[in-house]
């Protein structure tokens, strides 16, 4: 892995002499209280500003806030004119525009479309308070504010779109959100690194224009840069023909079905740039992806362009990639270096007030109030889900703060945030057990170009040591005040079972009667698809939970996700799967259906049909996808097999499957003959995807739920399945 300076080497900017804001100002009264004349650096949010690590803009204000700079933030601004975005003055070195925490498309729109009501993010969870595309219109209207100031663009939504991408909300591809937002630079991923050295650079005088090398950003450019050699992506994984590049002033090539080129056109089809000498240096290489204008109308090369981004993620080998947007190039530089240790407890011991903003008056932010008591411990995840977003924004590369750090977080909470009882509420991250776990040999890691270190197998190079976990847990808790300390982030139990002490450690002390995990389903097809493991692990980790659960003498269950209509899934699947839910008493409330999320490997195969997964060929390897409502609303009411809504839906399904035996009323049947009045009918027809990420859930009635969950927990072999990690 290569070397970086440390983030927090570079000398101060001269406005350091204004010393730490007790809040990052959000108007201009704030701003002449602290003695400002002007902000160097404004955060545009799609989210309310709450100054707490979890939040993107007050870690990234907070950050450059400690390399000097004055920073200001406009949060929720009303984005139907340029009014809002002018109200902190002009900033004197840039806009940096984020959509907040979530893509802002997913923070909007359930799964099957349908506009949300609330949104967590803001306060009392009003909806309606950031525009579709926030990234994109946010960027418009800082630029019509002030014409010459830069625009960056980051976070989640500018990191997931950085590419030509498909959009499940416009069901088309779109281009790369750089070209549509107009923004100079484009920060993707964990950002740290580029942020620090892009505002150090402007603020020597350095023009936007000029900063091209930063790894983890995209800029646009004519032409590839000068000293770079190139590889065309077709000669590292044929996907077969490809079709001529549509010559954009030919009017024919507008047409929404391309013409497949002949030899009097002036267009020529990708051209293969030859291979690198075994000599060159690989950090001069480039990968050119299939232009913008063929991937739109050509899934094939979607779905090769998709696994090609993917295999060029690893920051120990990744090569810069290009992609052309009509007349010019969008360059993507290779991923960032991942934070040290040393680097990461800084970032999170910035002096955050781990408050929502005084203007919002006590106004509830859910949230907020999700995260009030939670420590983030790492970042990162090396599942590699094909489903989640997780590993395309944080990277495969754990990145961990000291035991130290977390200590003094934790303390910080005790005695500085209103309302704590004693109870941390998760000391986790993306996956809660993958807290220094890395691969063994770093030479290795470097040269890795896997998916994933745990699919189909664990890596017999990770190193699956939960000692230090172990050790810090037991520390966490012995703190004087502290009360009980929960584990709530998603449980890796593939890794988990290769520790039971650390299960044991786990159920005895860190569950509060019910552990949420993710098998996400039972069958291999979709499994394979989803880049799971299979239901044995689930049985190995359900066989320890229940054993170290009696040992320490409390009644504890777990609630396995799963989730409704993923790429690979077939009607078939999802009746075995409901089986396994009926045979094993479990009954979800809230299901959570398959949203394609921009560039996500299971998205490529919810748009093209094809398994990036492995080669992408036109002959290659099909996936059945559910796209259409009715079979997703069946598949999600096989999942609520038991909600008598789905019964009617349930019974044409199963006669059409030939499998009109799981049609009675004995407890080996799956729905009943009656139908209970006031149910179905209507009322199925009105059903809406869950997509909040919630799980399915037992329901919390008293004691009847508890006889159902005993029946789950005391041990029966069947099934596999859940969600992100």
């Amino acid at each position: 892995m290569q070397t970086h300076s440390n983030i927090f080497s570079e000398r101060p900017y001269w406005a350091k002499r204004f010393g730490t804001a007790p809040v990052l100002p959000m108007s201009l009264d704030e701003m002449e209280a602290l003695g400002w004349d002007a902000c160097d650096i404004i955060i545009v949010t799609g989210d309310a500003y709450v100054d707490h690590p979890s939040f993107g803009m007050a870690l990234i204000g907070r950050l450059l806030e400690a390399q000097g700079f004055r920073v200001g933030i406009i949060a929720q601004p009303d984005w139907h004119s340029s009014a809002d975005f002018q109200k902190l003055g002009q900033p004197n070195l840039f806009f940096g525009v984020t959509s907040g925490n979530m893509d802002s498309m997913v923070n909007r729109y359930t799964a099957d479309r349908r506009l949300r009501s609330d949104d967590a993010y803001t306060p009392n969870e009003e909806g309606g308070k950031r525009p579709d595309r926030s990234v994109i219109v946010y960027s418009q209207r800082c630029r019509e504010a002030y014409k010459k100031v830069p625009v960056v663009v980051g976070g989640i939504e500018a990191s997931l779109r950085r590419i030509a991408h498909y959009d499940y909300w416009s069901d088309k591809v779109r281009r790369s959100i750089l070209v549509d937002s107009k923004a100079d630079i484009l920060l993707y991923g964990n950002a740290e690194r580029a942020i620090v050295a892009l505002a150090h650079r402007l603020a020597k005088g350095e023009a936007v224009q000029n900063i091209t090398d930063l790894r983890g950003t995209a800029v646009m450019c004519d032409t590839p840069f000068a000293g770079w050699a190139g590889l065309d992506s077709t000669t590292l994984d044929d996907p077969g023909k490809i079709e001529a590049l549509p010559n954009p002033y030919d009017e024919t090539a507008q047409s929404s079905s391309p013409t497949p080129a002949d030899d009097s056109s002036p267009v020529a089809p990708l051209s293969f740039v030859p291979r690198h000498s075994a000599k060159q240096e690989r950090q001069h290489t480039y990968v050119r992806l299939p232009a913008y204008e063929q991937v739109k109308s050509d899934p094939v090369l979607y779905a090769h362009t998709s696994r090609l981004l993917h295999l060029e993620s690893n920051p120990g080998n990744a090569r810069a990639l290009i992609q052309k947007h009509g007349e010019r190039e969008v360059w993507l530089n290779p991923p960032p270096i991942p934070l040290t240790s040393e680097e990461l407890d800084r970032v999170y011991e910035l002096p955050y007030t781990r408050l929502p903003h005084p203007a919002y008056q006590g106004a509830r932010l859910p949230a907020y109030e999700m995260i009030r008591f939670s420590i983030n411990i790492m970042r990162g995840c090396f599942g590699g889900c094909s489903f989640c977003s997780i590993t395309e924004h944080e990277g495969r590369i754990i990145q961990n703060r000291s035991e130290g750090s977390i200590i003094r977080e934790i303390e910080t909470i005790r005695d500085s945030v209103p309302g704590f009882t004693g109870h941390i509420s998760d000391l986790g991250g993306p996956t809660a057990n993958m807290y220094r776990l890395h691969c063994k040999d770093p030479k290795i890691e470097s040269a890795c170009r896997r998916l994933s270190c745990v699919f189909p197998g664990i890596c017999k190079n990770l190193n699956t040591n939960h000692a230090p976990l172990i050790k810090l847990y037991r520390r966490a808790r012995q703190l004087p005040g502290i009360k009980k300390l929960f584990i709530a982030s998603g449980l890796r139990y593939d890794l988990a079972v290769e520790s039971p002490e650390y299960v044991k450690e786990l159920v005895t002390h860190h569950v509060g009667g019910y552990l949420k995990i993710a098998p996400e389903h039972t069958e291999e097809a979709p499994l394979s698809k989803m880049m799971k493991p299979g239901m044995e692990s689930y049985h190995r980790f359900k066989d320890m939970f229940d054993k170290y659960s009696q040992a320490a003498g409390k009644e504890q269950y777990l609630i396995p996700y799963f989730i409704a209509a993923h790429p690979g899934t077939s009607d078939e699947d999802m009746l075995n799967l409901a089986v396994w839910l009926k045979r094993n008493g479990l009954r979800a409330d809230q299901v959570q259906a398959f949203l394609p999320s921009p560039m996500a490997l299971a998205t490529a195969m919810y748009h093209s049909g094809k398994n990036p997964l492995k080669r992408v060929r036109r002959d290659g390897e099909a996936v059945s996808v559910a796209r259409g409502m009715k079979q997703r609303r069946l598949h999600k009411a096989f999942l609520r097999y038991h909600d008598a809504n789905n019964w009617p839906m349930l019974r044409e399904a199963l006669k059409r499957m030939g499998r009109a035996d799981l049609i009675g009323n004995g407890k080996q049947h799956l729905i009943p003959h009656y139908q209970p009045a006031g149910t179905g009918g209507a009322a199925e027809k009105n059903q809406r995807f869950n997509t909040q990420h919630t799980r399915p859930v037992v329901p919390a009635k008293k004691p009847k739920a508890q006889r159902k969950l005993r029946s789950t927990t005391a041990g029966s072999p069947s099934g596999r399945g859940k969600r992100r990690r």
